[in-house]
């Protein structure tokens, strides 16, 4: 960790180094630096320990073991669906982060699965959210990384997902939703901004719909094909058109869930990816074995 290089002609905003460090780590919480400090954990360049009466210096190299917090087990499996020398593709299961981060820190796919493979350069080419199921490529070595997160940076990779979400015969399919989406850091939700150039676009089908459930309700399963990549572009895009995805806890409504609740997994699964590979050029296809029941089916069960 760096700390801020800083403005030569404004005063630092911290007083000591330990100050800086209780408001970054905060993820960590205040107690919890100050157990760090106790113990010696922190380290500067030269190899001295950092202490409270540290005064605050900018562009200042600190090392450290990160103390992590207890953190529940996500429960599934992780199946690898393909490997070779450059690429492993597995089935994530829904609840699991892709990649170490916030308090998701050993519950990852990346942790869980260097651990499991001995791979410990194994990152992520592209990402998938905590909630979602399905399809994710990674890389096993760094000099990998970069042919495979630019395919999917410059979108060259087709993407496909099924959805489970509330069945509208009036709604006219298949269509293609776009919309300004916008999202700010530390906010849960994102949002669409109403006006404004569209930076998303997704390709909505209807692929089979259900009878009623025990509540009145017809449910749906989609096909969506995003061209753009935003945060929870499907997500807002169903709840756009009046059909939020089922057990979404954020669309159309923010409901606190507690991340250790495991129960009613958001109804999203990423499906199928297909590209062409950067390094040889062979055409990929890659489907998930994971599948969303659709409620008033005559294979659905409860």
């Amino acid at each position: 960790m760096r700390t801020p290089d800083g403005d030569p002609a404004r005063p630092a905003a911290w007083e000591t180094m330990a100050d800086y460090l209780r408001e970054r780590y905060s993820v960590i919480g205040v107690e919890g630096v100050n157990r760090m400090l106790a113990r010696g954990d922190f380290v500067l360049q030269d190899g001295s320990r950092l202490t409270e009466h540290h005064r605050y210096q900018p562009h200042t190299f600190v090392w450290f073991h990160r103390e992590l917090r207890e953190e529940p087990e996500v429960p599934g499996d992780i199946p690898v669906l393909y490997r070779d020398e450059r690429i492993v593709v597995v089935d994530k299961p829904h609840f699991l982060a892709s990649i170490p981060r916030g308090r998701h820190i050993r519950q990852s796919v990346v942790v869980r699965m260097r651990e499991e493979l001995g791979l410990s350069e194994l990152s992520p080419a592209h990402r998938l959210d905590r909630l979602t199921a399905g399809v994710l490529v990674l890389t096993t070595e760094k000099g990998w990384r970069a042919p495979y997160q630019d395919l999917f940076a410059q979108r060259r990779v087709t993407k496909t997902y099924q959805a489970i979400a509330p069945y509208r015969p009036e709604l006219e399919l298949p269509r293609v939703v776009q919309s300004h989406i916008h999202k700010e850091r530390g906010i849960m939700q994102a949002w669409e901004l109403p006006g404004r150039e569209p930076n998303s676009r997704t390709l909505v089908e209807l692929l089979e719909h259900g009878e009623q459930d025990a509540e009145g309700t017809r449910w749906g399963r989609y096909l969506l094909t995003p061209h753009t990549g935003r945060t929870h572009q499907l997500r807002l895009h169903l709840n756009s058109l009046g059909v939020p995805i089922r057990h979404d806890p954020l669309y159309p409504v923010d409901i606190d869930k507690p991340i250790d609740d495991f129960d009613d997994p958001l109804q999203l699964l990423a499906w199928r990816l297909d590209f062409g590979d950067p390094i040889d050029g062979t055409m990929r296809r890659f489907e998930s074995a994971r599948g969303l029941d659709l409620p008033g089916s005559a294979a659905f069960s409860t």
